[in-house]
């Protein structure tokens, strides 16, 4: 585990905090300190993201998290996952079921993602573009666009929100460059599997985000037997951070269910 960083603080239960792509654990400063009071809070860096190492070999993040997990001794915990980290937590329920005994996703549904909304393919290709021709500036603008979802411009959102995402997908990215080798190896037949899924799910979307982030998110609590959905106002892809506030209060009223 040398080469993965978490953060692990407060006693009780586990609560595990996964990150959106290209981000990492600061995206939940509004939570940790809030939840450690009650709770056991780990919150790691996906590999390739944040204070963890760059792969250097062939590796499955939800195969990362369990061996995180196994390390602290600690499950079945609650997995909270925003976007990427969602989708973690979904795959993990599937892949390793006895590490969970509950999953909150946000914008997202299984690392299977589909894309058919006009709004979130022209964006997507703006980042990718970017990506693919290592322009770091033209990647982060293209990510940061889905901070602001289809229905408002990144100034209509808090200025410090913006640039604490901006800041952490800066430094991600900078990790990485244009042609470096995918060692990720993916997670099959999600969506299949996602029925077999016995633990609560809860989806908490932004209201402002995407047609697409929104529905897997709700096809996901819809699939599964105990799953339910809500959704912020006033917050697209990242209502844990638009909204802290009303996030902790909707993840704190699950956790006592469960």
């Amino acid at each position: 585990m040398d080469d993965l960083f978490w953060i692990d603080t407060g006693t009780g239960r586990p609560l595990v905090l996964l990150h959106g792509g290209f981000l990492d654990h600061r995206m939940w400063e509004d939570q940790i300190p809030v939840f450690a009071e009650e709770y056991r809070v780990i919150a790691p860096d996906a590999r390739g993201h944040g204070r963890s190492a760059n792969a250097t070999g062939p590796y499955r993040l939800t195969d990362d998290l369990a061996a995180l997990l196994r390390h602290l001794d600690t499950g079945p915990a609650i997995l909270v996952g925003v976007s990427m980290g969602g989708a973690l937590a979904v795959d993990t329920a599937v892949e390793h079921p006895d590490l969970v005994s509950a999953v909150v996703v946000s914008g997202a549904g299984t690392s299977e993602p589909y894309f058919t909304d006009p709004w979130t393919t022209r964006a997507m290709a703006t980042w990718h573009a970017g990506m693919a021709a290592g322009d770091l500036d033209a990647s982060v603008e293209g990510f940061m666009l889905f901070a602001a979802g289809p229905h408002r411009s990144l100034g209509e959102l808090d200025a410090e929100v913006v640039s604490r995402l901006r800041r952490m997908a800066v430094e991600t990215m900078s990790k990485h460059g244009a042609g470096e080798p995918d060692h990720l190896v993916p997670v099959r037949d999600t969506w299949e599997r996602v029925p077999t899924i016995d633990v609560p799910v809860l989806a908490v979307n932004g209201a402002a985000d995407s047609p697409d982030h929104i529905g897997m998110a709700e096809h996901l609590a819809s699939a599964v037997a105990d799953g339910r959905a809500t959704s912020i106002d006033g917050a697209a892809h990242y209502p844990n951070m638009e909204r802290p506030d009303a996030f902790n209060r909707i993840l704190g009223d699950f956790l006592r269910t469960v």
